[in-house]
């Protein structure tokens, strides 16, 4: 496993990020507390140290399970959660990106993984009804406490993610160090704004759904049944999962791998790895040793059909009419 800085910190995290959103059997199929011990433990064997949850995961027992697996090692691991979803329906300050809530939900979150601090602290979402400001003052109060260390944005508009940063730049603030967004062979749709964005800002990006909800797992071209139904599952989606089932046969490795290292090669992209048996695990670790030569992974972009849209390509499309004889170079 190799390491890079999260963004500009110098904090150090793994290439590949261990999403626990599996972690506890509520709320629907996911993993017991004896298989979370040994995904963890061969995710930590391989050279892993980022953790990911969140206060919602599994009605909060993917916290509760975390704090109970990293008893004695805590120190050793990047532990990140998040908020914004609601602790209390039926109440109106239960959820979104007000101060009241972060308080709330990082005091809950801390109690949970029986830790003083969380070295990063993620918005879950973009909440439109609480000023960017008061967000960003807020997170960085947590981080004047000392109990969050660095804190990161998930599933936010660009222009959001933008103005967060230049009003943390411009009033001293902790700003982003980090951007978490979907991004796969089968949705893309990041490379439009965000990743720009996250580049221009220097942000680490931790993708999940990588394996686009388990589509690029090989499962559904060979006719078996996950959680996704057949006619969830569109045409064009099943097209790319073929090709990716065509690059493995070539390379001798899984779809899953193969996507995964798809993923990889995109600057500043670490992706969220989640499983619920340590074997999934360790094929998806696989991605590591594979090394997509250039052909195959113009293949496998080609395969998804994906335009950048508007302005983009209007804009790579008129670069010799704006800059004449400059756009040669």
């Amino acid at each position: 496993m190799r390491y890079t800085t999260f963004g500009r910190t110098g904090l150090r995290v793994s290439e590949l990020v261990l999403g626990a959103m599996t972690f506890g059997e509520q709320g629907g199929v996911g993993a017991p507390l004896e298989e979370c011990r040994r995904i963890l433990d061969a995710y930590a064997e391989a050279g892993g140290n980022v953790v990911d949850t969140a206060i919602n995961y599994r009605g909060g027992a993917s916290e509760e399970i975390l704090g109970e697996l990293l008893a004695g090692r805590r120190d050793r691991f990047v532990v990140a959660s998040k908020y914004s979803v609601t602790r209390d329906a039926a109440d109106p300050n239960g959820g979104g990106n007000h101060r009241k809530n972060l308080r709330l939900s990082l005091e809950t979150s801390l109690c949970r993984l029986r830790t003083d601090h969380l070295d990063i602290y993620w918005v879950h979402i973009w909440d439109p009804h609480t000023p960017v400001e008061e967000t960003m003052r807020a997170l960085d109060d947590a981080v004047t406490a000392g109990k969050v260390l660095y804190v990161g944005v998930s599933d936010t508009p660009a222009w959001v993610v933008s103005r967060g940063n230049t009003l943390a730049e411009w009033r001293g603030w902790t700003p982003f160090a980090g951007l978490q967004v979907p991004y796969s062979l089968v949705n893309r749709d990041a490379e439009r704004e965000l990743l720009p964005m996250a580049e221009s800002y220097g942000l680490a990006v931790t993708a999940w759904s990588p394996l686009g909800g388990g589509v690029l797992s090989g499962k559904y071209t060979r006719g078996g049944t996950g959680r996704l139904g057949p006619t969830a599952i569109g045409a064009d989606d099943l097209r790319v999962a073929r090709v990716v089932d065509e690059v493995a046969a070539e390379l001798g490795a899984t779809p899953a791998q193969v996507a995964l290292a798809w993923t990889r090669r995109r600057a500043g992209v670490l992706p969220m790895i989640g499983a619920r048996t340590v074997d999934q695990l360790r094929d998806n670790l696989g991605c590591t040793t594979v090394t997509l030569p250039p052909e195959l992974a113009d293949r496998l972009a080609a395969s998804t059909g994906f335009t950048a849209g508007f302005p983009s390509d209007f804009i790579a499309q008129t670069r010799p009419w704006v800059l004449g004889a400059a756009a040669v170079s």
